[in-house]
């Protein structure tokens, strides 16, 4: 099957009411926010979702969480091995990493090795879209196997400056006496934004299918979940119904190389604070407009 042969711009509008949308472990768990006030939620978290999503939809992937998981792995390198393990060559693994899990043809992943000395240690990242540096050596003696995938994710950030709610919760009840006092560390904080409209974009990179073989039914598959992708994703921080996505904007150009830059085409959407938007005419490209699950 041949990989994607035009270039794909997308956006996606979503709707956050009552919700913490992506909270930042450095800031006590507050939503995301820029210097501007600005909500924000981060690219790696929007990737999380879309895993999710086609991992509930029956696709093999590979960067999975330990809460929402479809096999007894208990880490990348338990799930890498089996596929992985042998004497393969550098292409090889790339190629049968890319043709078993759909996150890594679409995003690409980092697959880290130690060599004889060790030298695996100074290659570790520590984000979720790498691998752990304790995997068996490559049998040519180097220490990592990276996978530049086409489809890029943007941060989503909301049209306006939001306002966030805190309000002071009990985190644990008393285990011991009549449960009148409560201790300091039986308190705590939650956080959630009132309400926003934030926006999302990426891209889809022909020239770099062409090294994960991404196809363009691997696209329609992203296409497919990018309108529900808050749906299963309910949390005491997000209930059901305080997220989701308003509109799905699909730019398919008529070429690998594009008639647009995706920064002119992501240009041409404006979003209003309530949600409404008006579209700059891009002539010879027309969006597909999706409504949101």
């Amino acid at each position: 099957m041949s990989s994607l042969q035009h270039k794909i711009d997308f956006a996606v509008i979503l709707r956050v009411k009552n919700a913490n949308p992506n909270g930042d472990p450095l800031n006590g768990n507050r939503p995301r926010t820029d210097l501007s006030n600005y909500g924000e939620i981060s690219d790696v978290a929007i990737k999380r979702k879309i895993r999710n999503s086609l991992l509930d939809s029956g696709h093999a992937i590979f960067v999975q969480s330990d809460d929402h998981k479809n096999d007894k792995a208990t880490s990348l390198k338990d799930r890498a091995k089996p596929i992985l393990e042998g004497k393969l060559s550098q292409d090889e693994k790339r190629d049968k990493a890319c043709a078993t899990w759909l996150d890594v043809r679409a995003f690409g992943q980092l697959f880290a090795y130690k060599d004889a000395k060790g030298a695996g240690k100074k290659k570790k990242k520590k984000d979720e879209d790498t691998e752990d540096d304790d995997t068996e050596a490559n049998d040519d003696g180097s220490v990592s196997i990276g996978i530049r995938g086409p489809v890029t994710v943007q941060s989503a950030f909301s049209v306006e400056p939001i306002d966030v709610t805190s309000i002071q919760i009990t985190k644990s009840v008393s285990g011991e006496g009549d449960g009148k006092k409560r201790g300091s560390d039986t308190m705590g904080m939650k956080h959630r934004v009132d309400k926003g409209i934030y926006v999302f974009k990426g891209s889809m990179n022909p020239q770099l299918a062409e090294r994960t073989l991404f196809t363009d039914d691997d696209a329609n598959v992203i296409k497919d979940v990018l309108p529900k992708l808050f749906e299963n994703d309910e949390s005491s921080a997000r209930p059901a119904g305080s997220m989701a996505v308003d509109k799905l904007f699909w730019w398919k150009h008529n070429s690998k190389s594009g008639q647009y830059s995706s920064a002119k085409v992501h240009e041409s959407l404006t979003v209003n604070a309530d949600g409404t938007f008006e579209l700059k005419d891009l002539p010879g490209l027309k969006p597909e407009i999706i409504e949101g699950f």
